[in-house]
């Protein structure tokens, strides 16, 4: 049985961005902040250690992957190892395992936060995660096995969804039972988001699943799933964390609370009609796949109102980035987002799909927002809860810096290659004078490039594992405050406990 609520007779300033910041708090704010993380402890550690194990676990698939694309017939004598089962295990490590299951660790310790009130069902919580990672387990083997269900995105043998998604309904269970326990009368924009994802998502993964699809069907509710698990799973998630975080960390509230809503409605009505784009010169009726591109277009509303509130909120305090390890990556995530989705609105016009379809580009694109967008902003999240769910700091700051720089411009070495390697691409495969195999070589240069940003990615992604294990373990100097990439000003960031032990100069108040 749960505590009965303690009185509440003071309020917190940061993050609500709310008309009125009258949602009360507990006298001693420290002191219930360090329940709720008590409480959510150990279901985050499970989901955010299995995310970072399958990271490592997709990046070695991403790699072979991506090699294979110049040099052909390395490992080609293992059937496991070809590009066609690789590069699926690729993408449902990454997604379903590591981006998935460490935003449902985010998810946890942002609820718990948010609506000022214990996590629910701890037990229940980790035995979604153990279901979950049996059922990664199951996809990942089925896949490099040989047995693809063949539909992009959700390749995987069905019996792994048959884990997952159960899994995933443990978690709306836990969460949302949560509600009528809360300690706020106001429901943060967070919430918004992370409520909504979590029941729209089961729907998607459901729907797409059926097994009453076949031919032109088919691939039209494909594209429709592999849009919206993007835009109405990953991108709810990254979004309530930017929203927390920047915020949080900045130290002021969110620039305009009333444009919030308008971007949750707005996202929660337009992207649900977008991704029959890519069938764009294929077999769906064109009225389909133009009310796709009209919606797509219309993605633009979403898309500035988030900019500015997310922008307008940390620019009047920007120089805090050079100190705050969580403010830079997840700043940098928010921008990606903008111009991710700035993009997407731009790239279903036909005009433009004449050029960009079945290239490098689109490779190129999808990255930009599942990675620089969704994965910068976890990993800023990660570098946020750890230190309030372990009681330890971080093990070093140079380390954490050579994590931002290594995956940041990895990323950006990334887009930019296949952007400019898929337009080419385009223009040359658009010329009936130019053989193909001369198109396959021009596009060379720029999958070594692919390969040599997977390699700066990895490197990251191997500091950030070694990261997390030392603070999980407590290893490295005792904490005596936040980790910054340098010492700030004295009063930069205020004073408080983060919901630790009280420290100096504290940016998470």
């Amino acid at each position: 049985m749960s505590q009965p609520a303690p009185s509440l007779t003071t309020t917190e300033a940061v993050p609500l961005g709310s008309p009125s910041l009258s949602d009360a708090v507990p006298v001693d704010a420290a002191s219930w902040r360090r329940r709720v993380d008590a409480s959510a402890r150990l279901p985050v550690l499970a989901y955010v250690l299995s995310g970072v194990v399958w990271l490592l676990v997709g990046t070695v698939f991403a790699l072979l992957a991506s090699f294979k694309l110049h040099e052909a017939d390395w490992l080609g004598e293992t059937a496991a190892l070809t590009f066609g089962r690789v590069r699926p295990a690729h993408l449902a490590t990454m997604i379903y395992g590591w981006l998935s299951m460490v935003d449902v660790g985010i998810m946890i310790w942002l609820w718990g936060r948010l609506l000022k009130t214990e996590v629910r069902h701890p037990w229940v919580l980790l035995a979604s995660c153990a279901l979950w990672n049996v059922g990664m387990v199951v996809g990942t083997v089925g896949l490099l096995a040989g047995f693809s269900t063949g539909v992009e995105w959700v390749e995987m043998p069905v019996a792994a969804f048959f884990c997952i998604v159960p899994a995933l309904g443990l978690v709306a269970f836990a969460l949302l039972s949560s509600l009528g326990r809360r300690r706020v009368r106001h429901l943060y924009i967070s919430v918004w988001y992370l409520g909504a994802c979590m029941l729209w998502t089961p729907i998607l993964l459901v729907a797409v699943l059926l097994p009453i699809y076949s031919g032109v069907p088919h691939a039209t509710v494909n594209w429709w799933f592999a849009h919206n698990i993007l835009g109405l799973w990953l991108t709810p998630v990254g979004l309530a964390a930017a929203y927390y975080f920047i915020p949080k960390v900045v130290g002021r509230p969110v620039y305009s609370y009333h444009l919030s809503y308008l971007g949750f409605w707005t996202l929660a009505l337009f992207y649900n009609w977008a991704g029959v784009h890519h069938l764009v010169g294929g077999p769906p009726p064109q009225w389909l796949v133009t009310v796709s591109i009209v919606f797509s277009v219309m993605m633009i509303i979403p898309v500035l109102v988030v900019a500015v509130n997310h922008h307008m909120t940390a620019f009047a305090r920007i120089r805090r980035v050079l100190y705050s390890p969580t403010l830079r990556f997840v700043v940098f995530g928010a921008m990606s987002y903008t111009v991710v989705s700035l993009q997407g609105a731009l790239m279903p016009f036909r005009s433009l799909m004449e050029v960009t379809h079945f290239t490098h580009h689109t490779i190129a694109h999808s990255h930009l927002g599942v990675y620089a967008f969704a994965t910068m902003v976890a990993f800023g999240s990660v570098y946020y809860l750890l230190p309030r769910v372990t009681g330890w700091e971080w093990a070093s700051r140079r380390l954490i810096a050579l994590h931002f720089w290594t995956t940041g411009l990895g990323i950006g070495m990334y887009v930019v290659g296949l952007t400019v390697g898929g337009i080419q691409q385009g223009l040359l495969m658009n010329d009936a004078s130019v053989p193909f195999l001369d198109v396959v070589i021009a596009t060379k240069p720029w999958l070594w490039s692919r390969s040599i940003a997977g390699v700066l990615i990895t490197v990251g992604h191997l500091t950030f594992a070694w990261l997390v294990w030392q603070i999980v373990r407590h290893r490295g100097p005792a904490p005596d405050g936040p980790v910054y990439f340098r010492p700030p000003p004295t009063g930069l960031f205020g004073r408080g406990d983060g919901g630790r032990a009280p420290v100096a100069d504290s940016s998470l108040l």
